[in-house]
């Protein structure tokens, strides 16, 4: 057995496709745009953005040793939303229509979206469509908001929604497991996000439990496109 796992036989990379933007022709127009203007950072032009780091005090109240998920509560649309799942291996974002049901927003844009979503397992998952919505995190003063594209998918899940690559990469937010907090920077300063461990192992028991009824556990690392 070779223990430094060297040399390396070959690369593998992580298969990928589809938007994460929606399949529209604005959303196909903007993704064009953005691949014609890019920049790579180098050197004096890496940006000077405010250092998101974790440390041991992070770890105060924490229940450990754990295997717990990140699940947050945050504002949508005026609305403190519990039991949010924040998956950076999902491409999208998404709303689940019981949740956007009871919040009864008004006066958004509701765009169809045909392109479907697979899970793990590889069923697809139809959405009803996207919605833009005000998403904040934090509280005051390290509060902020930004405007955020949810998918939204009629299907049942113990998370009301999943924050997904495009909601943290909006954010420039950091997710820590190990400390069960997300961080993002708030001007100079940084915001952050507990977890309720409690509430994210009663969340997963609910998903174990529905497991072999095919319910939201298809729904963990989401990809748009059947070879996204």
């Amino acid at each position: 057995m070779n223990e430094d796992n060297h040399p390396t036989r070959g690369m593998i990379h992580m298969i990928s496709r589809g938007a994460t933007d929606g399949d529209s022709g604005r959303a196909g127009k903007a993704r064009g745009r953005r691949l014609e203007n890019f920049e790579i950072y180098r050197g004096a032009d890496l940006p000077q953005d405010t250092v998101v780091s974790f440390g041991p005090e992070d770890l105060r109240g924490i229940v450990a040793p754990h295997n717990d998920a990140l699940v947050v509560t945050a504002t949508i649309a005026n609305y403190d939303v519990a039991k949010i799942f924040v998956d950076n291996g999902s491409s999208v974002n998404v709303l689940f229509k019981s949740t956007l049901d009871q919040m009864k927003v008004e006066g958004f844009e509701f765009e169809p979206v045909s392109t479907p979503l697979y899970g793990f397992a590889g069923h697809a998952i139809p959405p009803l469509g996207q919605i833009v919505l005000p998403l904040s995190l934090g509280t005051v003063p390290r509060r902020v908001t930004k405007m955020i594209a949810f998918t939204v998918v009629d299907t049942l899940s113990e998370y009301n929604g999943i924050l997904g690559r495009p909601a943290l990469k909006d954010f420039k937010a950091v997710a820590s497991t190990y400390h069960q907090k997300l961080k993002f920077p708030v001007g100079k300063e940084v915001g952050a996000l507990c977890v309720d461990q409690m509430v994210a192992r009663r969340c997963y028991e609910g998903i174990v439990k529905e497991d072999g009824k095919k319910t939201s556990v298809e729904l963990n690392m989401i990809r748009k496109g059947r070879n996204e």
